[in-house]
């Protein structure tokens, strides 16, 4: 019993960071430029060079987190779903 109370602590304290972080700071680094932007490439004598343009991150070197993006579709979701109030306006007098 003790081992699952423990258990379930300890994802409700790595859920609630996370979700902390993506409220924090919604960007994170491309993974696959590595912030950079572009690839790095080596010459042939091996010095670092500037590669192609990262397709991923659009060249930015920063993409949205995978749980802020899931809270923007649920956001979306909402909004479409819900109705806006009809203004009515009544007449002054």
């Amino acid at each position: 019993m003790a081992l699952i109370l423990l258990a379930s602590a300890c994802l409700l304290a790595v859920t609630l960071g996370y979700v902390s972080l993506c409220a924090g700071s919604p960007f994170g680094t491309c993974r696959k430029c590595r912030g950079f932007g572009y690839a790095m490439t080596t010459d042939r004598k091996g010095r670092l060079k500037r590669g192609k343009h990262c397709r991923r991150c659009d060249g930015h070197g920063k993409r949205i987190r995978v749980g802020r993006h899931l809270y923007n579709l649920w956001l979306r979701t909402y909004r479409d779903a819900t109705p806006t109030p009809r203004k009515t306006f009544a007449p002054k007098g």
